[in-house]
């Protein structure tokens, strides 16, 4: 009798210690990261698909392959009447010493601005950062568009690869394809940040920051992560 209650007592002290590990914050106890932050890198592969895709509109395969970094922000969504405001997820992914790419890092976009605005609209934006003092400042805390670094909408096609160095002064070029009607809305004053609840989730590793991911430190990177790198790099010309 003794015995069964110490076998009894002994299963429900492993169920206790099994449940506490999944409730773990940032975890998920599964294999696969969770359904959102996979559907975030897929919709992140169509918008680098979709804005490389027209030759005469699309982001030069030169100025990526000069990139320190780049960020993908499907679907911001930007709505205002009289006061404006946009608020986005998207990913982050670095250039590396060896000129390979990162893996993901999750991050936020939000902000607002006033003016005489009405409609509701979602974009797609893309951001290429010429040198990573910016990705440095964002992973410090939040980073502000047009305050912290100056902002430009970026050359376009084929004949934008003739552009040099010189002529190309901004810190970070902007890429957006928009579906709707929308006026008078810009990305300065946006505010980047890490989304670091979203990192957790996806990497299954609790208090994971961007230095790790970056660095190529993460025991496990989902598959995902791959394809998009993959993507981007087929869409990168070499230094």
């Amino acid at each position: 009798m003794a015995k069964a209650r110490t076998t009894k007592g002994i299963l429900l002290a492993l169920t206790i210690l099994a449940f506490a590990a999944a409730a773990r914050p940032g975890l998920t106890g599964l294999d696969q990261p969770p359904a959102n932050e996979i559907q975030k890198v897929e919709d992140s592969i169509r918008v680098l698909d979709d804005m490389m895709k027209e030759a005469d509109k699309s982001i030069p395969a030169g100025l990526l392959g000069k990139s320190a970094a780049i960020a993908i922000i499907p679907d911001v969504i930007k709505a205002a009447y009289i006061i404006g405001g946009r608020h986005g997820k998207g990913i982050l992914l670095v250039r590396g010493k060896d000129g390979r790419w990162s893996a993901p890092s999750f991050i936020v976009i939000t902000g607002g601005s006033f003016g005489w605005q009405l409609g509701v609209e979602k974009a797609d934006i893309i951001l290429v950062f010429k040198t990573a003092r910016s990705v440095e400042n964002i992973t410090g805390g939040k980073f502000t568009l047009g305050a912290d670094a100056g902002v430009s909408v970026g050359p376009q096609g084929r004949s934008a690869e003739a552009s040099t160095d010189a002529e190309l002064k901004a810190e970070i070029y902007s890429y957006s394809k928009s579906r709707g009607l929308y006026v008078g809305l810009s990305i300065q004053g946006a505010s980047l940040k890490i989304d670091a609840k979203a990192n957790q989730d996806f990497y299954n590793v609790a208090g994971i920051v961007p230095d790790t991911i970056f660095e190529g430190k993460v025991a496990k990177v989902p598959e995902v992560a791959a394809k998009l790198k993959k993507a981007l790099e087929s869409f990168s010309a070499s230094k």
